[in-house]
């Protein structure tokens, strides 16, 4: 377990939201959504709380490209990392089997860098990949594949367990699309919690610390969906940013508890689309 980038990446969440700033949610520019940070080589998206780390060093440094690399990957390309660039650690899990058979999961760090920082590569020919995005479209085909149940009616947001239906105010009281479809996908997200989904049981009430936890796994599986699919917009809902900075002061866990339950979210609802 690497508690030392565990404990960076906390550190620097905390930041972020004492200033109220959520790095989850893109600040400058709400036409163009976050895109999910990739490997440049591999081309494979990073998951869980890799995502959050890039999205917030990505945003710390000003860098405009999805794409990450190793040294020795950019070295590999013929590329080179410029001189007094700094990286950033990422996470590795893998997984073996024991003398007895079983999986065991274990995890070491990488230190990546951005397509940004690194000469000698072409990453033109993939803009328009980077920038290329769904549309509300794709959203409206994953709430209709996953079959949950919706209700347009009232003027609040919520997923109501004991009936398994998600409540949504109808969508002129939102003022653009892409924000009923933002919200949508934050209630699908408590939607995928049900004991024949993903076992997450909602506990506590409203406002208590519980729900607080799942409007927090709510929120990180939400913008990982928004990411994937192209969807821009806001989520129409409480916001429980102090609560969530004294959790996280307090339990150096807390987040990546709530990313790993946001993650299988995402990858359950994303398995309707692929």
């Amino acid at each position: 377990m690497n508690s030392h980038v565990y404990q960076d990446v906390t550190r620097k969440i905390v930041q972020s939201l004492e200033r109220g700033v959520k790095p989850w949610v893109c600040p400058w520019n709400d036409e163009a959504p976050l895109i999910l940070p990739a490997n440049y080589v591999t081309r494979k998206p990073y998951q869980g709380t890799n995502v959050l780390v890039l999205w917030q060093h990505g945003r710390e440094r000003g860098f405009s490209s999805r794409y990450w690399l190793t040294y020795l990957q950019a070295k590999t390309l013929n590329g080179h990392v410029r001189r007094s660039e700094k990286g950033v650690k990422v996470l590795i899990f893998k997984s073996r089997e024991d003398e007895d058979g079983q999986t065991m999961t274990y995890s070491s760090s990488a230190t990546v860098y951005n397509a940004d920082q690194i000469d000698g590569v072409d990453f033109e020919g993939d803009a328009e990949e980077q920038t290329q995005c769904c549309s509300n479209g794709a959203a409206e085909i994953l709430l209709r594949r996953s079959q949950a149940k919706i209700v347009l009616q009232g003027h609040h947001a919520f997923y109501r367990p004991s009936q398994d239906v998600i409540f949504l105010p109808e969508r002129s009281r939102f003022e653009r699309d892409c924000d009923y479809y933002a919200t949508a996908l934050h209630e699908l997200v408590h939607w995928s919690g049900a004991q024949s989904r993903l076992d997450r049981p909602i506990r506590g009430k409203f406002g208590s610390a519980e729900y607080a936890y799942e409007e927090l796994i709510a929120e990180l599986g939400c913008a990982f969906l928004m990411a994937d699919l192209g969807v821009t917009g806001d989520v129409q809902h409480e916001s429980y940013l102090a609560h969530w900075l004294s959790c996280l002061k307090e339990d150096k866990t807390y987040l990546f508890k709530a990313v790993n339950q946001a993650s299988k979210a995402h990858q359950f609802l994303m398995s309707f689309v692929s």
